[in-house]
């Protein structure tokens, strides 16, 4: 017999799952020298989006990525966090099929998504983030079409 809490639903994000767990750094050079070069995981892409406001370089663990998110103008949201909590998990990607599908199904799920509207993502994803009280302050991101 299972437990009472070990039962499963069906999601109206309709998520497939991890994409990537990505790490706020104040300079992409400096992580890849732990990242790469110490741990050994290789870049995959590296390209600077929304903008010219971040540079998301990507390293490959296996399933899911590991996005440096590095800030490259002062007005984005990204050097006030960077001051406060410092360099690391900044937080969780899931894949979508649809970023608007999905989001309808956040909202219907009491997961209201963050502001801004979707940004743009690597390799041609668009992405959305969702505000962190419902979620037990873990950040969330949906990424897909």
């Amino acid at each position: 017999m299972q437990p009472p809490f070990v039962h499963r639903t069906l999601s109206p994000v309709h998520h497939q799952g991890l994409d990537h767990f990505a790490s706020a750094v104040p300079s992409t050079n400096d992580a890849l020298k732990i990242w790469r070069d110490k741990l050994g995981f290789p870049v995959i892409c590296s390209e600077v989006v929304n903008d010219g406001g971040v540079r998301l370089t990507h390293l490959e663990l296996g399933n899911p990525h590991l996005p440096l998110v590095e800030p490259l103008t002062p007005d984005h949201p990204l050097p006030a966090w960077l001051l406060k909590n410092g360099p690391g998990l900044h937080h969780v990607g899931f894949r979508v099929d649809n970023v608007d599908t999905s989001y309808t199904g956040l909202i219907a799920a009491g997961l209201a998504p963050a502001t801004p509207p979707p940004h743009q993502g690597t390799q041609g994803k668009r992405a959305r983030f969702l505000t962190t009280a419902p979620t037990q302050g873990v950040q969330v991101e949906i990424t897909g079409k």
